[in-house]
């Protein structure tokens, strides 16, 4: 009842319905710490050596420290493997974002085995680049588009709203980088007034941005996009959403896990078209991983 959702006095309420046993939500909770162990095991479980694509997000919850109800960050790390299947590779919990934080999580990964990552997809998180680079120098960064996107619009004004978007589309769906550049000027040109801090936002960002372009039209797709990390999120939500705050970090630690193990069974096929896809990362990244570590 606890992994699918219910908070200990929703179960306290329904055994004392349905089966007239009185169990207190604190017996309840003690019960359920049982877990985590297991939590602990799965958090430290070794890696693959090598993912093709692994994406860091970040969802908040509420949890209370020192009689104060606080936002946390819960971030996860989905990983793409090199048969084309989802995994969560583990889960930190943080009220802020940091480089030390991040080479925090980079180091854990590569202590459980990961060798190498080939591209990091996040949104713009703060210190993330830097401990990347200084823990995996090989892996390429590139930002969620659609967050970009969603950062760039949200002071626009709803009448405008569909041109800029249509005009933004025009720079990420360019054939090329050459060409994206140039409709990036021409979005300059056209909203810079207006819109100052759009462009600047492209601009600033944009080695991070642009890497994609390089890439064939499925690899694109996969990377740029946060289907796969916002999915996850969209079920995570509604396994948690019965509770409103955390009595600790272990409880929501405790709830996270049991939720990835209910997303996860659903799970089982690669994602779409990924036997193109490997092709395509074989033809850019071949020297990069082994048989070994495709079986």
């Amino acid at each position: 009842m606890y992994a699918k959702g219910m908070s200990t006095r929703d179960i306290e309420d329904h055994l004392r319905d349905i089966y007239g046993i009185d169990a207190s939500a604190s017996l309840i909770s003690r019960i359920t710490d049982k877990i985590m162990p297991e939590v602990a095991e799965w958090q430290s479980r070794p890696l693959a050596g090598v993912y093709p694509v692994v994406f860091f997000d970040g969802i908040r919850f509420k949890v209370k420290k020192d009689g104060k109800v606080i936002n946390k960050c819960v971030y996860s790390v989905l990983g793409i493997d090199m048969a084309g299947k989802k995994d969560i590779l583990g889960i930190w919990i943080s009220e802020t974002e940091s480089a030390a934080f991040w080479a925090t999580v980079f180091n854990e990964l590569k202590n459980r085995g990961v060798k190498d990552i080939l591209i990091a997809c996040h949104d713009n998180l703060s210190g993330f680049a830097n401990a990347l680079e200084t823990v995996f120098p090989k892996t390429e960064n590139q930002l969620y588009i659609i967050h970009m996107i969603r950062n760039s619009t949200k002071y626009v004004s709803y009448k405008e709203l569909k041109a800029v978007m249509a005009d933004l589309k025009e720079v990420y769906g360019a054939v090329s980088e050459e060409a994206a550049l140039y409709m990036l000027e021409e979005f300059k040109d056209k909203w810079g007034n207006k819109y100052p801090q759009i462009y600047r936002s492209w601009e600033t960002n944009w080695a991070n941005l642009s890497g994609f372009f390089k890439y064939p039209d499925e690899m694109r797709r996969l990377i740029y996009t946060t289907n796969a990390v916002e999915g996850f999120h969209r079920m995570l939500r509604k396994y948690t959403k019965t509770k409103t705050n955390y009595p600790t970090d272990d409880a929501l630690r405790k709830s996270i896990y049991l939720s990835v193990q209910e997303i996860s069974r659903k799970w089982y096929n690669p994602v779409k078209n990924w036997g193109i896809i490997f092709g395509q990362f074989t033809v850019f990244y071949g020297d990069r991983f082994t048989e070994a570590d495709i079986a």
